[in-house]
């Protein structure tokens, strides 16, 4: 089953011991287009994360949000600067000799001085982190591909409905383009009749005229090849499941070229009338195309 480029997922994780979550959203993109925002802390593992929503997705322009909250109370290490300390104690000193003032310094007092205690995180176990968060994606990215799947359902059943009444308008052409020639002959001989009378018409001159006539409008090759492009249109949405968007946009190019010609060699009102709803079809079908990875 085909896939649309629209798409949501999300997953959560909520333990003791932390709280991480997932989503992510997507719409259309010619290629791949992977826009992920993370906790810094998570950032070495980018690659890994990339690295795994490829096998997922193709095509799209994807936001992914990760959140992680870590509950754990030695997360971080509280560090003493005793160097620093030394100093602040030495400069406090000379400034109490120097103006003869009381020497109150107090430790609640010192602790509160710029840098002399600091917060240090512990250093991260990569592959830990890893394992803990490489569940939630993948969890996250195969609820995605379900509401992709869903969407592109919809997309196939959509497109093959078109596809099908695009191949009946083709058909009338076919029936419709000999009706034309026989009325371009009818019409032909009884303009012949009154100009010349009484005089016989030569059967020749007017079959001649009535094949140079079908030749230029003659449409053939252009409905063969559109029947061609829609049998192999069907096929591909009915057969085929990954990465078929852009084969099937170019295949919707070609038939916009077929019923282009079509309309351009068309002298017949009718022909034209369904030249012109082959081309609104197609360009529907182009813009449903454009949804699908």
């Amino acid at each position: 089953m085909i896939k649309s480029m629209t798409g949501f997922g999300r997953s959560e994780v909520v333990t003791d011991e932390r709280k991480i979550t997932i989503e992510l959203k997507s719409v259309n993109h010619r290629y791949l287009d992977l826009s992920i925002k993370m906790p810094k802390k998570l950032s070495f593992l980018e690659g890994s994360i990339r690295n795994l929503m490829k096998t997922y997705i193709q095509r799209g322009k994807v936001d992914v949000y990760i959140t992680y909250e870590d509950y754990t109370i030695n997360n971080g290490t509280l560090k003493y600067n005793k160097e620093l300390a030394a100093e602040y104690i030495a400069c406090l000193k000379q400034i109490q000799q120097d103006f003869d003032l009381d020497y109150d310094i107090k430790v609640s007092t010192l602790s509160r001085y710029p840098d002399i205690l600091t917060m240090e995180e512990q250093s991260v176990d990569e592959e830990e982190l890893w394992s803990i968060l490489e569940p939630p994606v993948r969890e996250a990215c195969e609820k995605f591909i379900q509401t992709r799947t869903q969407e592109g359902h919809n997309l196939e059943k959509d497109l093959l409905e078109k596809l099908d009444g695009l191949d009946k308008k083709v058909t009338r052409i076919e029936e419709r383009s000999p009706e034309v020639v026989n009325a371009y002959r009818t019409k032909l001989e009884a303009k012949v009749s009154e100009l010349l009378e009484d005089t016989q018409i030569d059967d020749n001159r007017i079959a001649a005229e009535v094949i140079l006539f079908s030749d230029k409008i003659c449409n053939d090759e252009e409905t063969v090849r559109l029947h061609s492009h829609v049998k192999n249109m069907t096929k591909m949405l009915t057969t085929e499941t990954e990465g078929i968007g852009r084969k099937l946009d170019f295949m919707a190019q070609e038939m916009n070229r077929e019923a282009n010609t079509i309309l351009s060699k068309s002298s017949d009102m009718e022909i034209s009338d369904i030249a012109i709803d082959l081309k609104t079809e197609i360009e529907k079908i182009r813009e449903q195309i454009q949804n699908i990875e």
